[in-house]
């Protein structure tokens, strides 16, 4: 349900499912593709998809840590 919203550019669901991803639930655990999600979400001004690309940055998590980007998408998400 959330793959199908999320391919149809759902923020919400791009950020639901960027969770699951992260988290590996439902599916094989795979930081990268959360990443990508997020970053969709936080593309269109989702606040929930911008703290957790915010949180990737600050983590290192599917991407390469930046303080700077994180700030960024945590100021976005404020």
């Amino acid at each position: 349900l959330f793959r199908r919203a999320a391919n149809k550019g759902h923020a919400g669901a791009q950020n639901a499912l960027g969770c699951c991803y992260r988290l590996g639930r439902g599916m094989p655990q795979d930081e990268d593709e959360a990443a990508r999600l997020y970053h969709r979400a936080a593309e269109q001004g989702h606040p929930a998809g911008q703290l957790r690309y915010g949180q990737s940055f600050d983590r290192g998590m599917g991407v390469l840590p930046d303080d700077r980007e994180a700030a960024r998408f945590y100021g976005l998400a404020a």
